[in-house]
């Protein structure tokens, strides 16, 4: 595979994804270099929605296609915003108004553990009956009141208590090394690797 779309706009996951798969001399691709939709969401599980996005992809472009769906998971709030988290305050989306909304739904809580989640799916054609499959997990807790300037999402609001700093304070390496999508990702470069001749 020396080539794959990436089924995502967001530039914050492209980034990421990018760095972690140019050493495999794989050459990424934005979905925005083609001229195709999003892919539709119907979905109630992360994987779900990854192998949708992925499928979609891969049939618009004739290439190998990577699809990740990932989100924000609060105990407290039954595992909310969950696959909802990029559109948690509805329509358009607005990181701002999806972590305002987030606070004020744990205002009044003392237990505000949460976690990331990334499933990423990997087709490498539409119709792959043995897509790669991995995810991987990030805790953490919500603050009321952002901190740090880097990231994306909901970055300045996930505290590590381990590190004192929230996702949004840290370098991008060491975001890439330990975070959900970090995780996942490697998992994902280590199954490529084990199918290169």
């Amino acid at each position: 595979m020396q080539k794959l779309v990436i089924a995502s706009n967001n530039a914050g996951k492209l980034r990421e994804i990018r760095l972690l798969l140019e050493p495999l001399g794989i050459e990424v691709l934005p979905q925005s270099a083609f001229d195709f939709p999003e892919a539709e969401e119907p979905h109630c599980t992360f994987v779900e929605n990854a192998l949708a996005k992925a499928r979609h992809a891969s049939k618009n472009t004739g290439l190998p296609a990577l699809a990740d769906d990932s989100g924000i998971c609060v105990n407290i709030l039954g595992g909310k915003p969950g696959i909802l988290s990029a559109r948690y305050a509805g329509e358009p989306k607005s990181d701002e108004r999806n972590n305002q909304r987030l606070v004020e739904a744990l205002q009044n809580q003392s237990d505000r553990r949460a976690y990331y989640y990334c499933v990423i799916a990997l087709l490498r054609h539409p119709e792959d009956p043995r897509p790669i499959i991995a995810d991987g997990s990030w805790h953490g807790e919500i603050l009321l009141n952002p901190r740090g300037n880097g990231g994306f999402g909901y970055d300045p609001y996930f505290f590590l208590a381990n590190l004192d700093k929230t996702a949004a304070e840290l370098p991008m390496e060491q975001k890439n090394r330990i975070s959900h999508r970090g995780k996942a990702l490697a998992q994902l470069v280590e199954r490529i690797r084990q199918e290169q001749p």
